[in-house]
């Protein structure tokens, strides 16, 4: 069987990805070098295909951006994007790319990123960032940690209005448990490392949400705000 892909050497860019998995081929950015990055995301861009890279540093960001200008660094999420559309690249006649490789929002579902507090912030725009460039909508409420419970009592009701919840949490990770015992949706649950002492690696968090005692949480790896997008947005591709 024929695949569509650029051979780099270093890397093979998986073009078919998207029809198979409904996610397009994702750049992790972590452990590569700039030249790298930078000849995916160039070899990406001159097939007619938009570019995103997770897990992106400031530094890297930065190095990328003075060779690719067009290239668009999301700070908070550590995306860095490079959309064909922003390149004025014509795109070959085989070529199709879908709305969701592009980030306009489909009205097929509402995502609720929640997080504990502040510090969770990045894996939780990780997440939401995740969501939104695949092509859904999101809801975002954060500091609504269990630490005081009335923030999340307060919001319930915009919240019970998505289809899907992603919960991030670090600590004790105990947000997800409380959350999945007040909706009806499934219920994505993300480990944060952050915390204190046994809890600072997001191992307490994690034991926490696997061995929770509210039924219907899915649990990611910790810190794995794009896995938890990515989980979001293929329970909601086949909803009408």
């Amino acid at each position: 069987m024929k695949h569509k892909e650029r051979d780099l050497g270093h890397a093979r860019i998986d073009y078919d990805r998207e029809t198979r998995c409904g996610v397009p081929e994702v750049i992790f950015a972590s452990g590569k070098t700039v030249e790298q990055m930078i000849l995916i995301m160039r070899g990406m861009a001159k097939d007619g295909r938009n570019a995103w890279a997770s897990r992106v540093s400031p530094e890297q960001a930065e190095a990328v951006r003075r060779e690719i200008p067009e290239a668009k660094y999301h700070a908070v999420s550590r995306m860095l994007t490079l959309d064909v559309k922003d390149r004025g690249v014509g795109l070959p006649t085989h070529v199709k790319i879908s709305r969701r490789g592009s980030g306009d929002p489909r009205p097929r579902g509402i995502v609720a990123v929640l997080c504990a507090g502040t510090s969770d912030v990045a894996v939780a725009e990780e997440a939401a960032f995740t969501v939104e460039r695949i092509g859904f909508t999101t809801l975002r409420e954060y500091d609504v940690g269990v630490a005081g419970l009335h923030r999340l009592l307060g919001r319930l009701p915009a919240i019970r209005k998505a289809d899907v919840i992603i919960v991030v949490a670090g600590m004790e990770g105990a947000l997800p448990s409380v959350v999945a015992g007040l909706v009806q949706v499934p219920v994505i649950a993300v480990p944060v490392s952050v915390g204190y002492g046994i809890g600072a690696g997001g191992f307490a968090a994690l034991a926490g949400m696997l061995t929770s005692c509210s039924p219907g949480i899915s649990v990611v790896n910790i810190d794995n705000g794009f896995g938890a997008g990515v989980c979001a947005a293929k329970m909601l591709f086949r909803r009408k």
